[in-house]
Formats: structure tokens, sequence, C-alpha cells
């Protein structure tokens, strides 16, 4: 996502990363890797549950899971993954994006 951020802004998505982490890990790895979103730290997997966002120490903790909210807070897209790398292609994400305008 960081690679085509642009592409997310053209379409007006704002895009969140709600990281199983403390504050102080993520604000670190967003400086290091000059990450252009926003980071919200969820340590304690509440934020996480509230969307069913599965957690499996087998697949090393907290899966994946990716949403598209439109404006009026309405869930419009969820994908739950099965592994760590399963995360749709941005471009798929772009034409959702466009079929929201």
């Amino acid at each position: 996502m960081k690679k085509d951020i642009e592409q997310f802004t053209d379409r007006q998505a704002k895009i969140v990363v709600i990281a199983p982490h403390e504050t102080e890990k993520i604000k670190a790895y967003w400086e290091k890797e000059n990450i252009p979103y926003v980071g919200i730290p969820d340590p304690d997997g509440k934020i996480g549950k509230l969307y069913g966002q599965e957690w499996n120490l087998i697949k090393l903790g907290r899966m994946p899971a990716l949403f598209i909210v439109d404006q009026k807070g309405a869930i419009v897209f969820a994908q739950y993954a099965n592994n760590m790398a399963d995360i749709p292609e941005n471009g798929k994400l772009f034409q959702i994006l466009e079929e929201l305008k």
C-alpha cells in the first residue's frame, strides 16, 4: 500500500492500520519505514475483536484483516486473511474504491 499511496489518496481513501503493538513500537516502525498513513496501537486486540479479527498463535498471532469503509461508516468490503501473506492486490482495492464514487 505504501508504494501506491498516491493512487489511494487520488481516490480519496485514507489508510489506517490497527497494529497489535504498543504505541512506542508503532511510532518507531512508522518513523523508520516512513509510513505515510495512520497507525493505531491495539496491543490488547480490543479493536480487532470488535471486527472479528482472528487470533491464531500457530500462524504467528493476529491474522490480517482488511476493510473498506464508505463515507457513511458502512463496511463495503472485508477480507479476513487465512495467513500473513493473504492480502488483496491493490488493483482489487482500487476497483472497489472506484465503484464507491
